[in-house]
């Protein structure tokens, strides 16, 4: 006999409270699970799943819970579910702010699949809330799923519980999650693109996992401090030497334990009798300490490292932290003590009993950490594009900005976030211009390190995914779309603009990209021939010797200007399109070859090539020091000569000079003559000569170039003008000699420079 309406309805509503109740991450998803089979939902429905649920599930036990959904769900910027409808996106960590972006952009109709690589949520620290936070957590049914969330004058939350929260309306929206899945890298759409082509995807392990066969618009990266994403760089904020500690014990429930007064946050400046007196009694000093009760026991205090040293938890005092802070330098049983010796006088040792809580590793919940530095990326979001495909990219979370615990921003801006992301793929979806966007949000994110409780807008009500509503007096277009470009894709821009300038007008040339435009090696001969015509008879070429085109000019460029080739005419032909980053680094010879030509439109194209080195970011220590040296031994040389030339147009070097001591030492030596093509001008050849062999200072030629110098900014360059026009003893000579057509010379070693070339432009 079948059941009766009644009867499923009762199953139904009991499954749906086992998967409200379940308490750990593999139980929810089972939960789930089996609340899907029984209902016969299609999970991956995502589009209807929601509206299906809720007809399956329709007691007044839940009545509040769709309530609260369908409010927020019907708020305009969503469209009705419609607004980024068929937008696929792919979200990197299951944290809480990873979580909470998954269910903004579920909201705005996007195919959502989260991956986590763990399959628990262990995390026992303790969020603080803001005011906002409280309230919009609220409406997302909190209370339906842990029903202690903020009772009271409560204002924080375990990262467990929130995480768990999180991941059932995530689940309940529509959005695919994914555990014990790890993001390795993206992999780009092939070469050849058809209509069964696929777009960007991800690496993940294991290899077999259906993720790897997800094709994604847009990733989104919550993965925490150690972002896996490539292409955005970090800004670090350093500090006085700051050391917290965290600690978790047991909270059994207690009548006792319920008594005990919660810590919000005592500073020493705040409370000095207190930090004073825990000094006499147990020799600990603190600067500040938080107490908070939830699912543990938890406190977090700020250490000096004098009372960490005297009191043995910390073995050897080393000036670097992370020597200091090691696992080999830390006493954990006295930490143990330590953090528990605190929360005893903290408590007023009103705690029945302090044992600690364990973590995911099966350990005592306690740990140490420095929060000297925090990082920040330099950027919101970033467009990759690869064989005409776009892919939208951005952080969320701590991978963005990392918080400042005392001040309990780390959820607050986390969610300030999500709902930013969330706009900008709103207006991803809606086909606004790529580079407004990533100007817009860019604008935004400049706000968020700067937000408080206090500055934000207090209309929690209001509060959508569109930023005009939580943030006051915003300016979202103060960084323009011109400034988001990347400075490597800047650089091909202009050099590509040269080019084409260069080779307009020439039979079968049509430059529209530094790749597929070359191979069949016109191009390279017209940019020949447009400065000495003499050197290649430019109507004899036939389009078709893709082979014999391209080896004549690697050959004559060779011979003529020293310029030696990244491939072969051969290589050209077998490829379908060359090498972009090989084809920047030649193309940008020419350009540093013929930028004194009469010409090369009165010089004008891009910076040299050498200000690839010039963002300082992608440099060492080391290489910066060399970097900032050689600037000013170029400078510096440069002025020496222009005064020499003024004087004798035949002046060298022929005494010796402080010079010769830095330049005998080989490497360094190599280092000039290398980097910088002023070096083989004739007022250095005795200078290098003698610097090689004093004895036989005219048996060698100069070093030719194989590195382009570094050129002076626009600024740098009036300004160097204005001081010739003041001081005609520095007055620039009408007519530079060239340096002198030689040979390349292939040294025995190479220094090698890093280069980050950012994917916007390959």
């Amino acid at each position: 006999m079948g059941e009766t309406e009644d009867e499923r309805t009762a199953q139904a509503c009991q499954l749906f409270e086992n998967f409200v109740q379940a308490s750990t991450c593999k139980g929810t998803l089972q939960a789930f699970s089996i609340l899907c089979r029984q209902l016969e939902l299609d999970p991956l429905d995502y589009n209807n799943f929601y509206g299906l649920l809720k007809a399956a599930v329709s007691t007044w036990k839940v009545k509040t819970l769709w309530t609260k959904l369908d409010k927020r769900a019907q708020q305009k910027v969503y469209n009705q579910n419609k607004a980024c409808q068929g937008t696929k996106c792919l979200i990197i960590g299951g944290g809480p702010c990873g979580l909470r972006t998954a269910i903004e952009l579920a909201l705005l109709g996007c195919k959502v699949v989260v991956i986590e690589k763990r399959d628990t949520f262990s995390r026992n620290n303790v969020l603080h809330l803001w005011p906002f936070t409280i309230h919009d957590l609220r409406g997302l049914g909190a209370k339906k799923f842990y029903g202690k969330f903020c009772a009271g004058s409560i204002d924080h939350i375990s990262i467990r519980q929130l995480q768990l929260m999180l991941l059932k309306v995530s689940l309940i929206l529509g959005v695919e999650i994914h555990v014990n899945v790890e993001f390795i890298k993206l992999v780009e759409p092939p070469v050849k693109q058809t209509d069964n082509s696929p777009g960007w995807r991800a690496e993940v392990r294991p290899s077999s996992h259906p993720v790897s066969e997800f094709d994604f618009d847009m990733v989104i990266g919550a993965d925490g401090r150690k972002n896996t994403l490539d292409g955005f760089s970090r800004k670090e904020f350093r500090g006085k030497l700051a050391i917290a500690i965290t600690a978790n014990f047991v909270n059994r429930n207690t009548t006792a334990e319920a008594k005990v007064e919660e810590i919000s946050g005592v500073a020493f400046i705040f409370n000095q009798k207190f930090f004073l007196e825990l000094k006499e009694e147990t020799g600990i000093d603190l600067e500040n300490i938080v107490y908070y009760k939830d699912n543990t026991h938890y406190f977090v205090m700020t250490a000096k490292k004098q009372s960490l040293l005297d009191k043995g938890v910390i073995i050897n005092d080393f000036i670097e932290t992370e020597r200091l802070l090691s696992t080999d330098n830390v006493n954990h049983e006295a930490l143990l003590s330590y953090a528990r010796e605190a929360a005893d006088f903290g408590t007023n040792y009103q705690l029945p009993s302090l044992d600690y809580a364990i973590n995911h590793y099966g350990q005592p919940d306690v740990a140490m950490f420095d929060f000297t530095s925090m990082y920040a990326s330099e950027n919101a979001a970033l467009i990759r594009e690869k064989h005409g495909q776009q892919l939208l990219v951005a952080l969320v979370g701590d991978s963005l900005l990392e918080p400042f615990w005392p001040m309990g921003t780390g959820c607050a801006r986390g969610f300030l976030a999500a709902f930013d992301t969330a706009w900008m793929v709103r207006g991803w979806t809606q086909g606004r211009s790529p580079l407004e966007i990533l100007a817009e949000r860019e604008s935004i994110y400049r706000l968020l390190p700067q937000t408080t409780p206090e500055n934000i807008s207090k209309n929690f009500e209001q509060y959508t995914t569109d930023p005009a509503t939580r943030y006051p007096n915003l300016n979202s277009s103060c960084v323009r779309p011109h400034q988001v470009i990347d400075n490597m894709l800047s650089l091909c821009i202009r050099l590509l603009t040269w080019c084409q300038k260069q080779t307009q007008g020439y039979r079968g040339v049509h430059v529209t990209n530094l790749t597929s435009s070359w191979r069949n090696g016109l191009a390279l001969c017209a940019l020949i021939h447009h400065q000495m015509p003499e050197l290649i008879d430019y109507e004899s070429l036939n389009e078709e010797d893709v082979a014999e085109n391209n080896q004549l000019a690697f050959d004559v460029a060779e011979r003529e200007f020293g310029i030696q080739p990244v491939t072969t005419g051969k290589e050209m032909a077998a490829e379908a399109e060359p090498d972009k980053l090989l084809m920047v680094l030649y193309l940008s010879k020419f350009y540093e070859a013929f930028r004194n030509s009469p010409v090369n439109n009165n010089g004008q194209g891009p910076s040299c090539f050498c200000n690839l080195f010039n963002n300082i970011q992608y440099l060492s220590q080391c290489e910066k020091l060399l970097h900032i040296c050689l600037n000013n031994l170029y400078i510096s040389i440069y002025i020496i000569y222009q005064y020499g030339k003024k004087i004798n147009q035949d002046y060298v070097f022929t005494s010796p000079c402080p010079m010769l001591k830095v330049l005998s030492f080989p490497p360094f030596r190599f280092l000039c003559f290398s980097y910088f093509p002023i070096f083989s001008y004739p007022i250095f050849t005795t200078l290098n000569q003698s610097a090689e062999d004093p004895s036989e200072q005219s048996a060698s030629p100069p070093l030719s170039p194989s590195m382009t110098p570094l050129s002076l900014s626009d600024e740098e360059e009036e300004e160097e003008e204005e001081e010739e026009r003041e001081d005609p003893r520095f007055a620039k000579p009408k007519d530079n000699p060239p340096p002198p057509s030689l040979p390349p010379i292939h040294p025995k070693w190479q220094v090698c420079f890093p280069l980050n070339i950012c994917s916007h432009c390959l």
